[in-house]
């Protein structure tokens, strides 16, 4: 019988694949145990890695510490309303820029790509300075009004719509179609994928959003997730158990969205880069 040979080069990838998982894997897991562990198997040296008794009276503990059911509603919401605004406005920038000729087209986009140079963080002063003008402070509003559009999801999304052939449109309007008729019911449904793959991308900023909702919410009322769970890091005495149970509940939406829609977030984003 041969023997098969063995090669290195695969080798090399298997080691380097397990090591990206167990990397990746290993804080959620690490997370997951510590929520169930008590506050002195927490803090325990040498590291105890699983809890002696699962204790599930953590997460009920999170509720009662700070105001998480109302936390989780306000980072729904804020989530919701950022999603929805921008793969509406994204959608129909990325059209406009895609299929349709106005004076000074390439001129505006190339300076809405050059925005995208500059740090965000630059942008935190004027905003905050037009948020307490309209006395919005300590508001719902206030979350996402300036995260209803997107630069780089009207970029994302005019590689779809640029892909698409001149015909279907050309079709379209022999059949009468209006331009908004062609849009809604011929162009999206063609870019489902990167209308998710946007979707998905956007959930995960908005969601995961600390250092804005920090900035213009201070009640703990208003806050979302992010920052409502930094209110569990106590000045001396921080309990990791209510912490990581917190956490825990944070991520889950996350995880379930990602592994109902990965398949279309996957081909979506393969595709924008196969089209860019």
């Amino acid at each position: 019988m041969k023997k098969k040979k063995i090669n290195l080069g695969n080798i090399i990838i298997y080691i380097v694949l397990i090591s990206g998982v167990f990397i990746t894997v290993f804080p959620l897991a690490w997370m997951i145990l510590t929520s169930l562990k008590t506050q002195s198997e927490a803090i325990r040296i040498p590291i105890q890695i699983f809890p002696s008794k699962w204790l599930f009276s953590n997460y009920i503990a999170v509720f009662k510490k700070i105001p998480f059911a109302k936390i989780y509603i306000n980072t729904i919401i804020n989530t919701v309303i950022i999603v929805v605004s921008q793969l509406v406005i994204c959608s129909m920038a990325a059209y406009a820029f895609a299929r349709i000729k106005f004076p000074f087209k390439e001129v505006i986009f190339n300076v809405l790509l050059a925005v995208l140079m500059i740090p965000s963080s630059f942008f935190i002063l004027p905003q905050y300075q037009i948020v307490q003008s309209l006395g919005l402070l300590n508001s719902l509003p206030a979350l996402f009004l300036p995260n209803m559009f997107s630069i780089f999801g009207t970029f994302l999304l005019r590689q779809f719509f640029m892909a698409l052939p001149n015909e279907l449109e050309d079709a379209a309007r022999i059949d009468g179609c209006s331009r908004f008729m062609i849009f809604v019911k011929i162009m999206l449904p063609l870019v489902r994928s990167g209308l998710i793959a946007l979707g998905i991308l956007t959930l995960r900023f908005a969601w995961n959003d600390l250092m804005w909702p920090m900035i213009v919410n201070t009640a703990s009322e208003k806050m979302t997730l992010s920052a409502g769970l930094a209110l569990l890091q106590g000045q001396y005495v921080t309990e990791y158990p209510i912490m990581m149970s917190g956490a825990v509940m944070a991520v889950l939406p996350l995880l379930i969205s990602f592994a109902i829609f990965q398949k279309q977030f996957i081909e979506g984003i393969a595709i924008q880069g196969i089209k860019g």
